[in-house]
């Protein structure tokens, strides 16, 4: 613990722990997934100007599968983990809303834009709302991801309950792979292809949406860091915050 005046104003810095190690692998494992997933969505969004041959896109829709797997394992691991882990880690300190929240918001709102914003150990308000919204689209991005991978790849847990639906009679459905139009019944295959439509528009609305959240959140960080200070992005990393005040939230 360190104390130095400036002016009149007294800072004591003082190191809190706050993120666990789950939180912290959630954290950068997420991050490395939803930057590869952009980068492989973005690829096959314009695979014809990249001018991707068949098996490159089912390679390339693979791939962007396989990352969208590891994203989901570790979102749902993050989901139980918000009931187990510590009380930063837990719903009640994600989620915005329950009692006195918005005086909450309120108060941090104007203690921000006075130039002496309240400091917090976990997440402040307003970023309980952007952190929110970021596990919203990611669930999203899950459940419609899964259905276009079964329509796609007919990879699990949907893909066995497609193959029957689409392949042709006396074609073992395990034997129905992507690309195999010898093997599927074509008018099953176009009502299929129909049923997928909302899913793919969905899909592609939230990847654009998270996309764009992304910057919000590592802008939101950069300014919050420089505004308030608490070593917010190295506290991923160490599990700890330094912080010159009493936060409002400390224990």
């Amino acid at each position: 613990m360190a104390r130095q005046t400036q002016g009149n104003d007294d800072f004591e810095y003082r190191s809190y722990r706050v993120w666990d190690t789950p939180t912290r692998l959630f954290h950068w494992i997420n991050a490395i997934c939803v930057l590869a997933l952009i980068a492989t969505g973005l690829a096959l969004l314009y695979d014809d100007a990249l001018g991707l041959s068949a098996a490159g896109k089912i390679l390339l829709k693979s791939i962007h599968a396989a990352i969208g797997y590891v994203m989901g394992l570790n979102l749902v691991w993050r989901f139980m983990w918000a009931f187990y882990g510590n009380r930063y880690a837990r719903w009640a300190a994600i989620l915005p809303g329950g009692r006195g929240y918005l005086a909450a918001l309120r108060a941090y709102a104007t203690s921000f834009l006075s130039g002496e914003p309240q400091q917090f150990v976990g997440h402040n308000p307003a970023a309980r709302i952007g952190v929110s919204l970021l596990l919203l689209l990611l669930f999203v991005q899950l459940a419609t991801g899964l259905v276009i991978a079964g329509t796609d790849l007919y990879w699990p847990p949907f893909g066995r309950w497609f193959a029957q639906w689409v392949a042709a009679t006396g074609v073992d459905p395990t034997m129905v792979l992507p690309g195999a139009s010898d093997l599927i019944d074509k008018a099953s295959f176009q009502a299929m292809r129909a049923l997928r439509k909302p899913f793919v528009a969905v899909h592609e609305f939230t990847f654009y949406a998270l996309a764009v959240t992304v910057l919000f959140h590592l802008a939101a960080v950069v300014v919050t860091e420089l505004h308030e200070g608490g070593d917010i992005t190295s506290a991923m990393f160490t599990g700890r915050k330094i912080l010159s005040r009493k936060p409002t939230d400390s224990p």
